[in-house]
Order: structure tokens, then sequence, then C-alpha cells
């Protein structure tokens, strides 16, 4: 009977630890995903949604398509300084992957009907404003924040 209680605690003490170890190890975290989708089929240069709200700690999956009639570019300088990149995904017209890019990237440009996957990790809060497509674009009023709390 002793031995059974020391057994059932031991798996109990091992079965926390295990947990709050997974629980705190960012590679096994599944991506939250948002579509952000740039420009639109009739022509307009915006970006939507235009503001989102994203958590520290947290992993997420954001797919940029391009639904606009032009290539759009998406930068944030800010924001790759506050995030990490675990990787970039390009997939075929299959889904299939063709590219994975891992390390931090600047800027992407996205071909008309296309999209790609960052995969990022905020670290730092605040408010990136910065999100635009090109200069000139945004003093169009094509652009977007992502704040990270």
């Amino acid at each position: 009977m002793k031995n059974s209680l020391v057994s059932i605690l031991l798996i109990g003490s091992l079965f926390i630890f295990t947990h709050k170890v997974h629980a705190a190890d960012l590679t096994q975290q599944e991506p939250t995903l948002i579509t952000i989708k740039i420009g639109t089929p009739d022509g307009q240069h915006k970006f939507s949604p235009d503001a989102l709200t994203l958590e520290t700690g947290k992993l997420y999956k954001l797919r940029l398509e391009n639904a606009g009639v032009q290539a759009y570019y998406f930068s944030s300088p800010s924001l790759v300084d506050a995030v990490y990149t675990r990787k970039v995904v390009v997939r075929d017209s299959d889904e299939k992957v063709i590219t994975e890019i891992y390390g931090p990237v600047r800027r992407f440009e996205i071909a008309t009907g296309k999209s790609i996957e960052w995969w990022i990790l905020p670290v730092r809060t605040g408010v990136f404003d910065d999100v635009i497509s090109t200069k000139k674009l945004a003093l169009d009023g094509m652009q977007a924040t992502i704040t990270v709390k």
C-alpha cells in the first residue's frame, strides 16, 4: 500500500512537472491564424483588417494574402524588431510548401493572388503604426496598425 501511494505521488509529480515544461516550451504552441488581405479585387489600396492586437509570448501565423490587382509589399520595421520570426512559409497553388525561410525578414513582396505565412512570436509590447506597402501608397492611406500587449 505504501509503495502504491509513493508511486502515485511520483507519477503525479512527473505529470505536473512535464505539463509545466510543455506549457513554457514555446515550440509546442499551435499558432493562431490571422489573415491580412492586402489590396482588393476592385483596385483599392488597403489592408484588411487595418488594426490588429496581438499578445506577447503567443505564436501567430499571419497569412498575408494579396487580394489586389497588382503586387504589393508588406513591411513594418518597428514590428520586425519586436517579434521573433519563427519562419516564413511560401506555398504553391496546391498549398504544398515550396519554401521556408528562417530568421528575420524586413519586407515581403507578394504577387497578385498569392500569399505567404509569417510565423511570429511577439516579444515586446508597443503600438506599431508603420505597417505599409510603399511610402507612396501610405501617403494615399494604405497603412495599418498592429498593437502588441
